[in-house]
């Protein structure tokens, strides 16, 4: 299963200022719009979108990674339930009650990206970023449920993927089988690096401990921290949630992280 990737219609870029410009790669339910952002030849960062999706945004923050010297791919993992313009809010997230209403409905599309569909995807997603990029590693960063995706690609591919971040992710650390942190055993040599946030319900304490210590018991490196005071999103400044401290000390720790592995 290969994907081919072609531009997408100039319609669709996001941003007259962004670097990057959309493509298409072909998957087998049809295309994925991707978000090329960088110089071809330089490493290669694979970024996972939260559940609001792949959109000005985001966007900006993989343009904003690939000025440290990266090429990124930030695909639309959404891509079975339609295009970039089909899925994006129509309202300010910004305002109260926007965001909450939003996730009524964006949730029933987090919860279909099961392993079984997440998993050939993430293997299109790295050929076409390897593709793009300089040498045979990568690293991964993830948001939301897209942390638990940059978990999963770092087991897929244990000898590619060499620094994986996640942030406010969610859903780490479950009872079931296929939990992210059982593949701890299963990720190689990468590196970690997770900045939780603060009181978040889908990663209490305990649950940031166990991927601690799961991970480190594994014999990888990581860096486990709570961000104080931040909420479940922080980096999203198109938000109401967006925590600027937070954001910039991701950005910061995600940067370190690249830089000393890539």
């Amino acid at each position: 299963m290969r994907g081919t990737t072609t531009p997408a219609a100039s319609g669709q870029r996001a941003s007259l200022a962004a670097m990057g410009t959309l493509i298409e790669i072909s998957t087998p339910d049809g295309p994925a719009e991707a978000w090329l952002t960088g110089e071809d030849g330089r490493p290669g960062v694979l970024f996972y979108v939260d559940a609001i999706g792949l959109r000005p945004r985001t966007q900006d923050m993989a343009d904003r990674i690939a000025s440290w010297g990266y090429v990124v791919l930030a695909p639309n993992v959404f891509h079975r339930d339609g295009r970039i313009a089909d899925l994006a809010p129509t309202d300010d997230l910004r305002e109260p009650g926007n965001r909450d209403r939003f996730f009524q409905g964006a949730m029933a599309r987090v919860r279909a990206l099961t392993p079984d569909l997440s998993n050939p995807d993430a293997r299109l997603w790295v050929e076409t970023l390897l593709a793009h990029s300089g040498g045979d590693t990568i690293g991964v960063t993830g948001y939301c449920m897209g942390a638990r995706l940059s978990v999963r690609t770092a087991a897929l591919f244990p000898d590619t993927v060499v620094a994986a971040g996640g942030f406010h992710g969610g859903g780490l650390v479950t009872e079931e089988a296929d939990s992210p942190h059982r593949l701890a055993a299963e990720t190689g040599r990468a590196a970690f690096v997770f900045g939780h946030a603060d009181g978040d319900r889908s990663m209490p304490p305990e649950a940031v401990a166990t991927l601690g210590e799961v991970l480190s018991g594994a014999g990888l490196t990581v860096t486990n921290e709570v961000y104080t005071g931040a909420a479940h999103g922080y980096s999203m400044a198109d938000t109401g949630v967006y925590d600027e401290a937070a954001t910039e000390r991701h950005f910061a720790e995600l940067r370190a992280l690249l830089d000393r592995t890539l």
